[in-house]
């Protein structure tokens, strides 16, 4: 591993920096309710080479939204399922905005 390549890491949201204490602390919860999220299955934390749970950083902002739902007063199972939606709306509203960025630059006249 070079240099360039831990660099890499740091601007990687997918990559799995933190420990499952260390994510409990950034969040402000308990390590039971991360694992409550893997059992909803909202959030499926990789493992090191010792089976530790690993979370990255955008697992960690999934299960702070969890966590904001959860403490006002909507059960877990609920949460999940509306943080899932809400991600995938935003991940749809991206990929509109793409295509309509392609479909106005591929044609400028229509766009004006």
């Amino acid at each position: 591993m070079t240099a360039d390549d831990s660099h890499g890491r740091l601007d990687d949201d997918d990559y799995p920096a933190y420990t499952m204490g260390r994510a409990a602390e950034i969040l402000g919860t308990t390590q039971g309710f991360l694992r409550a999220l893997g059992e909803a299955r909202l959030i499926t934390p990789l493992r090191s080479a010792g089976g530790h749970r690993r979370y990255s950083r955008y697992q960690l902002r999934i299960a702070a939204r969890a966590r904001e739902l959860v403490d006002q007063g909507t059960p877990i199972e609920a949460a999940c399922r509306i943080v899932i939606l809400e991600d995938q709306l935003e991940e749809a509203q991206r990929i509109n905005a793409e295509y309509r960025r392609v479909a106005g630059s591929a044609n400028p006249a229509s766009a004006a």
